[in-house]
């Protein structure tokens, strides 16, 4: 299934847990769900620190990732403790948020910020419980590098973002397109 729901966009997402510590990780079930409002869609296998960070606080930021940030965003998706603040760990500057508390990542081509609408944890036809939780956020503001804009319209393509292919280490690219392998 992962390589047939393919390419998909990355959601970089930035939390604050309740103790002020940030969070960063990678989340490749990723969506917009709705326009308006405008509405998005992460899940996570596993209940980590994000999605623990957004029960608590409501409010999380979404930056996109260029393919000049790979390697920094391969940093973040590894599994640290509740106590490490990613953005420190990876040497990651924040980009002030303007209406939320949690940072986006600067010299993101797009930040999102946003506040949950719903964490819900998923479960099979049978009703049965699996380790998968799903976050519905409402976009409050978005800011966007002025190098993805012509004429007044933001164009992917400029961005160049990362997006997740089917198998282990599999990305795509949309500038340069064509598959590219990132150890992990």
């Amino acid at each position: 299934m992962k390589a047939i729901i393919a390419p998909r966009p990355i959601a970089w997402v930035s939390t604050v847990s309740n103790a002020g510590i940030g969070n960063l990780a990678p989340y490749s079930f990723f969506n917009m769900v709705n326009d308006r409002p405008p509405m998005l869609m992460f899940s996570s296998i596993g209940r980590k620190d994000t999605v623990n960070n957004i029960a608590e606080t409501g409010e999380f930021s979404i930056s996109t990732a260029s393919r000049s940030q790979v390697d920094v965003l391969n940093c973040t998706s590894q599994n640290f403790e509740p106590t490490v603040d990613e953005f420190d760990l990876a040497g990651l500057a924040r980009k002030a948020a303007s209406l939320i508390r949690p940072a986006g990542v600067a010299g993101s081509p797009a930040i999102l910020e946003c506040r949950s609408v719903e964490v819900r944890q998923l479960t099979t036809l049978a009703g049965q419980l699996i380790d998968t939780w799903m976050v519905i956020g409402e976009v409050l503001a978005v800011h966007l590098s002025q190098d993805c804009i012509v004429d007044g319209v933001y164009r992917t393509e400029l961005a160049n973002p990362v997006l997740r292919a089917g198998y282990a280490g599999d990305y795509w690219e949309i500038a340069d397109p064509g598959k590219f392998v990132l150890d992990r």
